[in-house]
């Protein structure tokens, strides 16, 4: 769910996410951080993971300023008792900085490049992570 979907009435959109929870249906805040943050979403909205838009993600090994919004986002993220990823996440390092500030889940050209469901099955039996991720202790 785009964070600007919630915008308009966020108590109709907080309902319907609870009643879409009791059927088994899980929500995710999509690009978070990107113009439309609020405190009142994390607060709010039911969605157990907050995706840390890939603007942020892709630049933070050299802007200290994204950087420090991603240790910001997966912070407030902890702090509201929701899970987060970390969109974008091309090379090794992204990955390995991410680990660093807590981060353990992510989505990105340096773990695959899109593909047909039907391919999903046999990439799972084959992937392994790098293994300087495999290494890495998760704070």
């Amino acid at each position: 769910m785009l964070e600007t979907s919630a915008l308009t009435d966020i108590d109709y959109v907080s309902a319907t996410m609870h009643s879409c929870i009791n059927l088994g249906v899980d929500f995710a805040l999509d690009d978070f951080g990107t113009g439309y943050s609020s405190l009142t979403h994390l607060r709010r909205l039911p969605a157990g993971l907050i995706k840390i838009d890939q603007s942020f993600v892709m630049d933070m090994l050299v802007d200290p300023d994204d950087l420090s919004i991603v240790e910001g986002v997966i912070s407030l993220a902890r702090s509201f008792k929701h899970r987060v990823i970390a969109e974008g996440v091309e090379t090794i390092e992204h990955g390995i900085a991410l680990l660093d500030i807590g981060c353990e889940l992510a989505q990105g050209y340096g773990i695959a490049r899109p593909m047909p469901a039907s391919n999903i099955p046999d990439w799972l039996k084959e992937w392994r992570p790098d293994l300087a991720w495999s290494n890495h202790e998760i704070k």
